[in-house]
């Protein structure tokens, strides 16, 4: 019923993936993230391997296996063949809720627990070191599809949104937990791992969901089993896979607490007579109130600011789309078999279109400071010519290949989209913009949710839905494509000024340096 492209995926969010938190490498959001763009921290930013912890130097062999386990259970954790047919399961003969609650009362509910669960899971998965919230996630996937199964409620099944929700938001252990395993020098490399591995296994689930529906004719119960059993043992993975000794904030490393040890030893005497200045100077220089500080500077630099707000509002839309569009197919193309729905091949397929759509992102070269209101504008419209078209088509081939193309357009820039804003900060800095990014893009969808679907709100229909996310991409085009003519003109003004004016040099007028981020290097304008 939801799909879900923090893993890439098929009838679930968060990708959202989204919600893809993951500091160090520009990979997005559920959606599928692009290995092949630039890392997140700079090369001059990166330690070298030598810098990394001494064990990784020491061991290669230990954490070349870790990775490579890591990637297995990745892997694994992606396979749930039933994820694609929820929504169809719960609209049969064999659960019998009606379109209206689900619509209304079951959905709404994701979005709703995701919202709550996400700051919590955010700040526990680095304090508690990764594996203990991977667990928690495979206990939750264990949960739901027991629910799915034996479940008859709508009580029940909005619990298993609950669940659902959780699992999400736990998504993001997966995606900061590999680079714990290796020294900085190595992000890339692993980043590309890691995501591949992910988006294989969505495709292969989705692959092999069609292909038990279609071929097998399994029933949906039966296909649901089968998932039972896939989560059951990626639970089971999720117990064997190597505590890491540091995490990004709570958990330092060795060289970390060693220079700590030595700033305390180097206290003036003043710091000593003075304890009251020194606990106040000490807060003001901890990480995290520093990061908060330096937040306002990504408000402040209009590429960083453009990018950021394409975040949460463009993802917002984007993950509406993909929590109710089984809905829509259903409403479109009610079928009354199992083997004439096709939901597993259509999310195999725009998963695949995703993967290429980011690949080509990542070789994309254009002035992003001068162009990229007017190719977000143009995608945005693109979008909502798709949205129009899905909600006017009586042809199930021509829903099925909007959202396709959907999907696609947003994955291409998702990559450029977390380069633009990751490749001037450093990680923690880079980590908390993607968390509050995401965090408002959830609060904005709970809003939507509540104001156009819930059944306390208006408690539309889908199709209605639909035109309401059509006027929401509309809105955002509009805007976009006023943003880029303003900022092409002043563009081609200066530079005509520039070209008018006297060759002779000129000293840079004081005050025009762009301040530089917390890594110290300017942000683009």
């Amino acid at each position: 019923m939801v799909a879900d492209d923090t893993a890439g995926s098929g009838d679930r969010s968060e990708g959202e993936k989204e919600m893809d938190l993951k500091p160090p490498a520009p990979e997005d959001s559920e959606g599928h993230k692009d290995g092949d763009v630039e890392m997140v921290v700079s090369a001059s930013e990166c330690p070298t391997p030598s810098e990394g912890p001494p064990e990784e130097v020491a061991e290669p062999r230990k954490w070349k296996w870790s990775v490579i386990f890591l990637c297995l259970f990745g892997f694994m954790v992606s396979i749930k063949p039933g994820e694609p047919f929820i929504t169809p399961y719960l609209l049969s003969t064999e659960k019998n809720f009606t379109r209206e609650q689900v619509t209304n009362e079951i959905t709404p509910v994701l979005t709703y627990s995701y919202m709550v669960v996400l700051v919590p899971t955010f700040l526990l998965t680095d304090f508690l070191r990764y594996k203990p919230v991977l667990i928690i996630q495979g206990i939750s996937q264990v949960v739901i599809w027991l629910i799915l199964l034996l479940g008859t409620s709508l009580v029940e099944m909005q619990m298993m949104e609950l669940f659902y929700g959780i699992t999400m938001a736990c998504r993001v252990a997966y995606s900061s937990y590999i680079f714990s395993l290796v020294s900085p020098a190595l992000y890339q490399r692993v980043a590309g791992y890691s995501r591949s591995a992910v988006l294989l296994g969505v495709f292969t689930s989705s692959v092999l969901g069609q292909l038990f529906i279609s071929v097998g004719n399994v029933s949906f119960y039966t296909l649901n089993t089968i998932s039972l059993g896939f989560v059951s043992f990626g639970l089971t993975l999720s117990l064997c896979l190597p505590w890491p000794k540091r995490s990004l904030f709570f958990n330092r490393t060795q060289n970390q607490e060693q220079k700590e040890v030595a700033a305390v030893a180097t206290k003036s005497e003043l710091d000593i007579m003075n304890p009251k200045e020194s606990s106040a100077s000490r807060w003001k220089d901890s990480v995290f109130v520093q990061m908060l500080l330096e937040v306002r500077n990504v408000v402040r630099r209009p590429n960083l600011r453009l990018w950021s707000l394409w975040w949460v509002f463009n993802s917002t839309g984007y993950y509406l789309v993909l929590f109710y569009v089984h809905i829509l197919w259903n409403k479109v193309y009610p079928a009354t078999e199992n083997k004439n729905i096709y939901n597993g091949g259509v999310e195999a397929a725009s998963t695949l279109l995703s993967a290429i759509a980011s690949c080509i992102a990542g070789f994309t070269k254009i002035r992003w400071n001068v162009w990229s209101e007017l190719v977000i504008g143009v995608i945005t419209a693109l979008q909502a010519g798709l949205l129009l078209l899905m909600l006017n088509t009586d042809n199930i081939w021509v829903c099925y290949t909007a959202y396709v193309l959907f999907r696609g357009f947003y994955q291409f820039l998702v990559p450029i989209a977390t380069f633009q804003i990751a490749s001037s900060l450093t990680k923690e800095l880079c980590a908390l913009v993607f968390g509050i990014n995401t965090f408002l893009g959830t609060m904005l969808k709970s809003i939507i949710n509540l104001i156009f679907s819930d059944k306390r709100g208006l408690a539309l229909d889908v199709h209605a839905q639909f035109l309401v996310y059509f006027v929401y991409f509309t809105i955002l085009t509009v805007v976009y494509l006023v943003c880029a003519a303003v900022v092409i003109f002043r563009h081609y003004r200066n530079q005509a000024s520039e070209q008018a004016a006297p060759t002779e040099l000129s000293p840079v007028a004081a005050g025009t340096e762009a301040e530089p981020l917390s890594n110290g290097k300017s942000a683009r304008a």
